[in-house]
């Protein structure tokens, strides 16, 4: 029994890696920079809202640092939201793979999700690294802290890509539905502020927004003491083993309805 069970881990473990390898090359092609865009699509926009603040000198205001807070807080929101992206519609457009019975709808989702977790983690740790250098960020005060938020935040990536990815499958208004849900959830995921700086009125509803637990944690872990945050890890599991388990549902039942091209 447990030997079946390495075998079909193993197995998976190749179709994925050969998902990835596909999907690399179908999207950024052989030439030019490649794979490199991977990391350097979330590394532009990042580097692009922390210029803004800094310019703008918002530095002025708080004690915080606002390159590390820029930092900190878009590639956060850029881990989960690229994830959820990507899976949108993915399952029809790689229909010609399920011709193959060893590929699965929950491959190609996963696939795509750890592509973007991938690039997504690597644009975070290029640009502190770099920053810390050059002096504009510090090195972060509890580093295993800001792990585990990170690692909180990219299992919400995993799980969120796979319920839009289901959801986007079985109606195309749903697609529309996440592309709008994504901008609104935007300024709520805690990439733009602390909790502690609201109302205690809006701080306990903007707490239910689970990836905001994940912000709150990386800051919390760079910070330390400079900041208050309100995380609550033990929440954000919780919220993250439901989906998680919601997602694998959802692909199921999709993946019962899927006919391979």
């Amino acid at each position: 029994m447990n030997s079946e069970l390495l075998t079909g881990l193993r197995n998976q473990q190749r179709i994925i890696f050969a998902l990835l390898l596909r999907e690399i090359i179908t999207r950024y092609g052989r030439s030019g920079l490649g794979v490199l865009w991977l990391i350097l699509e979330p590394m532009m926009f990042t580097l692009g809202i922390a210029g803004l603040w800094y310019f703008a000198q918002l530095h002025m205001y708080s004690s915080i640092p606002i390159i590390a807070f820029a930092v900190t807080g878009y590639s956060s929101v850029l881990v989960w939201r690229n994830s959820a992206n990507r899976c949108s519609r993915a399952i029809e457009v790689n229909l010609g793979l399920m011709y193959h019975r060893h590929v699965k709808v929950l491959d190609i989702l996963l696939a795509r999700v750890l592509l973007e977790i991938a690039g997504g983690s690597a644009s975070f740790a290029i640009l502190t690294i770099c920053f810390v250098f050059t002096g504009l960020m510090s090195w972060p005060v509890d580093i295993l802290y800001v792990l585990g938020g990170w690692a909180l935040l990219s299992w919400f990536a995993v799980s969120l890509g796979l319920v839009v990815g289901c959801l986007t499958e079985m109606s195309e208004s749903l697609e529309r539905v996440w592309h709008v849900m994504a901008y609104l959830l935007f300024p709520l995921s805690g990439a733009v502020f602390m909790v502690d700086w609201l109302p205690d009125s809006a701080r306990s509803g903007v707490l239910l927004f689970p990836m905001v637990h994940g912000v709150e944690m990386v800051r919390a872990g760079f910070f330390g003491a400079l900041v208050k945050t309100y995380e609550d890890p033990i929440y954000f599991s919780f919220i993250n083993l439901v989906q998680t388990l919601l997602g694998l549902f959802l692909t199921r039942h999709v993946a019962s309805k899927v006919k391979p091209e």
